[in-house]
């Protein structure tokens, strides 16, 4: 595994080179010759929890399996980004929210199937008079570490299907950004009215009385049948390698399939392998929340749906065409359907399969004695 990090602009270019067929020929039928199938790709990963299917799909040998030999790169959020639009890196899964301003603004990446869904909440103070996001307009709301991470995309949504404007520039609401461990505070002493969380976080203020849950992306429609995290790959990997992108949007499928069935074994794989730093049972919990239920059809779905959120709320441009950035964003390839999803079959480990998953009072309890995982909440605070 290598490390890749970059912190420069989003913006990127494009070079386009030509050249003739042949020397001398100038024929209106020359083509350019196929590329040869590649089977040697780079999956940039990040460190997080939800990242399972891919560290599964490798120690697993499910990318072997697709007869691909891939190297894991491991990089920062911007990296990510920029890697997967100028075809650095051909593949990783990642949020769907947080690649669609991306992608509206011409960045080359394309989704290719749903993953899991989300852990992401809308939440108020335990004794707060406040009752339903409603009752949020003209009210102060606190974002973990900074204004534009998914948590932020969450709420904005949420306000905007309850007809408040979610906008930071003269919008109905203020926001506020603190580190993540000081939202709860933020809430006591009345600098916030309500947050927008991501587990642990979310269910660890739960837990020490500290909030109520206005609106959880888990458990309330239409958010909980809606893929927070889909496979994704470069658009010139899609271009170029269809045959290739498919290879590895199915082996993180699987992968995928494999941590729903094995939760616990994976949670403990991730630690062991030291994919990310935590410890096996806090991580179990974490996985234990999110639903690895692999889908091609209800994922184009997950993205229509949010990118017409993200145009009611502000999120994308007044002129964007949230069905056509839909469309863009979205590769239909060879050999990934429903069809195959649920005729994939996966190993059940013993003693591997999903945790009991905690109260929250019995969560804090856990994460408290075990203060070493910081993997389960970088994953929808960092940006």
């Amino acid at each position: 595994m290598k490390t890749i990090c970059s912190r420069s602009s989003l913006l990127y270019s494009l070079l386009v080179l030509g050249s003739a067929c042949a020397i001398g020929t100038l024929s209106a039928g020359c083509s350019k010759p196929p590329e040869a199938p590649r089977n040697q790709l780079k999956v940039a990963y990040l460190g997080l929890t939800c990242e399972a299917p891919i560290f599964v799909a490798n120690e697993q040998g499910f990318f072997k399996e697709e007869g691909l030999d891939v190297e894991l790169v491991k990089t920062d959020w911007d990296g990510l980004r920029e890697g997967l639009g100028s075809g650095q890196f051909d593949a990783n899964h990642t949020l769907i929210m947080y690649l669609l301003k991306p992608i509206e603004q011409g960045m080359d990446i394309k989704i290719t199937a749903g993953v899991h869904t989300g852990c992401l909440r809308l939440q108020t103070g335990a004794k707060s008079v406040i009752s339903s996001v409603k009752d949020l307009k003209g009210k102060k709301i606190g974002v973990p570490t900074h204004i534009g991470s998914p948590p932020y995309l969450f709420a904005s949504r949420v306000l905007a299907a309850n007809g408040i404007d979610p906008r930071p520039e003269g919008g109905d609401v203020q926001w506020l950004a603190f580190p993540p461990d000081v939202l709860g505070k933020a809430i006591d002493d009345g600098r916030i009215d309500a947050m927008a969380t991501s587990d642990p976080i979310g269910t660890i203020l739960l837990g020490k009385g500290v909030v109520k849950t206005l609106a959880d992306q888990a458990e309330d429609a239409p958010y909980k049948d809606e893929y927070c995290c889909a496979a994704v790959v470069s658009g010139k990997l899609a271009r170029e390698q269809p045959a290739a992108a498919a290879k590895v949007t199915r082996a993180i499928l699987k992968g995928a399939k494999w941590v729903e069935e094995n939760t616990t074994a994976a949670a403990r794989m991730a630690v062991e392998k030291k994919y990310i730093t935590a410890s096996p049972e806090v991580n179990a919990q974490a996985l234990s929340k999110l639903k690895y239920r692999p889908g091609v059809s209800r994922c184009r779905r997950s993205i229509d749906d949010a990118a017409k959120e993200m145009k009611t709320a502000g999120l994308l441009k007044p002129t964007t065409d949230p069905e056509a950035l839909a469309k863009r964003a979205w590769v239909d390839l060879d050999g990934v359907s429903d069809e195959w999803v649920n005729n994939l079959t996966v190993e059940k480990v013993a003693d591997g399969g999903r945790p009991r998953v905690l109260p929250p009072e019995q969560f804090v309890v856990l994460f408290e004695a075990k203060k070493d995982c910081t993997c389960c909440c970088r994953c929808c605070i960092e940006q």
